[in-house]
C-alpha cells in the first residue's frame, strides 16, 4: 500500500506516512541534483540528460526525472518515446535506459501527443510529489532532476520536497540576454537555501565540420564571468556539435558519440567537477 491511500479518516495520519515515504524515497539517493536555467533555449534537457548518462558511464547507478509537465522532453532525447513504467505491489518503476540509468517523466503517462497539460500550481506540486515519492528509485549516487526554465511552480515545488541538501546546477549559454535572466536563478537558489554545485556555459562555441574552424555563434565566457561574479564553480564549456542533435533526435544522445569528441570529453570534465565539488560541499555540511 503506497502512502496516497487513505489512512483511515484522518487526514493528519495520511501526511504523516506520506512525508515519511518521501523521506525513505530520498534518504535512499545519496546526492540531488537540480538541473535550472533562469532562460528557455538554452538546451538544459539535453544538457540534463548528457549529464545523467555522462554520470552512469562514470560507474554511477543515477535516476534521471523530468519534471516539466508542459513540455517533457527526456523520452524524446533518450529514445524512450512510447515507453511505460511498470507497477510493482502498487508501486510505480521508473523506466530503465540502461542498468545504471532510470528514467521518469510525466511524458510516458500522456498518450495523446496532441494533448496539453493545462494544470495550475497545486496540481504541479501534486505530480512533482508523486514522482519523488511514489516511484520506487531504489539506492542511487545522484538523481539528476531537469527543471523547466524559470522560477515557478516546478523548480520551487522540487527543492521545497528535497530540501536543503539537494544542489543545483545552472545552465546558461554565453550571451547576455541569456545571463541576465540565469542571474535571477541564483537569486532563486539563495533564497531557497540550496548551495549551487556551479555553472555549465552551452552551445560553447561551434567547429565547423569541414573544416574545423571555431566560430563563437553565441559569443563566449559569459557563463565563466556568471561564475566569477557570484562566487560559484564554474563547470565547463559545451560545443555546439551537429551530432549532439541527431544522437538527441535519434535518442542516443552522448552515447553515440565517440570519447574523444569534444562534447564528450567537456561531459566528463563536468562530471569530474562534480564529484569533486560534491565532495567538497559534503565535507563542509559535516563539519561541526
Amino acid at each position: 500500500m503506497n502512502a496516497t491511500t487513505q489512512i483511515g479518516r484522518d487526514p493528519e495520519a495520511q501526511k504523516q506516512a506520506e512525508d515519511a515515504l518521501l523521506q525513505g524515497r530520498m534518504a535512499r539517493i545519496k546526492q540531488k541534483i537540480v538541473v535550472l536555467s533562469g532562460k528557455g533555449g538554452v538546451g538544459k534537457s539535453t544538457v540534463s540528460a548528457n549529464l545523467a548518462i555522462a554520470l552512469a558511464q562514470a560507474g554511477n547507478t543515477v535516476g534521471l526525472l523530468d519534471v516539466d509537465v508542459h513540455g517533457p522532453s527526456i523520452p524524446r532525447l533518450l529514445g524512450l518515446t512510447g515507453k511505460l513504467p511498470d507497477m510493482d505491489l502498487g508501486v510505480m518503476l521508473p523506466v530503465p535506459w540502461s542498468d545504471s540509468l532510470k528514467v521518469m517523466s510525466l511524458g510516458f503517462l500522456l498518450d495523446d501527443k496532441y494533448a496539453a497539460t493545462i494544470w495550475r500550481g497545486p496540481a504541479k506540486a501534486g505530480v512533482i510529489r508523486q514522482f519523488l515519492q511514489d516511484v520506487e528509485w531504489g539506492a542511487l549516487d545522484y538523481l539528476v532532476v531537469d527543471c523547466p526554465p524559470g522560477t515557478g511552480d516546478e523548480p520551487l515545488s522540487v527543492l521545497q520536497l528535497l530540501g536543503p541538501e539537494a544542489t543545483a546546477v545552472l545552465v546558461t549559454t554565453p550571451q547576455a540576454v541569456a545571463i541576465d535572466d540565469v542571474r535571477r536563478s541564483v537569486g532563486f537558489c539563495g533564497t531557497l537555501g540550496n548551495n549551487m554545485l556551479g555553472l555549465i556555459e552551452n552551445m560553447s562555441g561551434f567547429t565547423c565540420p569541414t573544416c574545423s574552424t571555431v566560430s563563437e555563434v553565441f559569443g563566449s565566457g559569459g557563463g565563466e564571468k556568471l561564475a566569477q561574479e557570484v562566487g560559484i564553480p564554474f563547470l565547463g564549456r559545451i560545443p555546439l556539435a551537429q551530432e549532439v542533435m541527431v544522437s538527441g533526435e535519434t535518442g542516443g544522445s552522448l552515447a553515440g558519440l565517440p570519447q574523444d569528441h569534444p562534447v564528450a570529453l567537456a561531459f566528463a570534465g563536468i562530471v569530474e567537477r562534480i564529484r569533486l565539488y560534491s565532495a567538497g560541499l559534503a565535507s563542509q555540511n559535516r563539519r561541526p
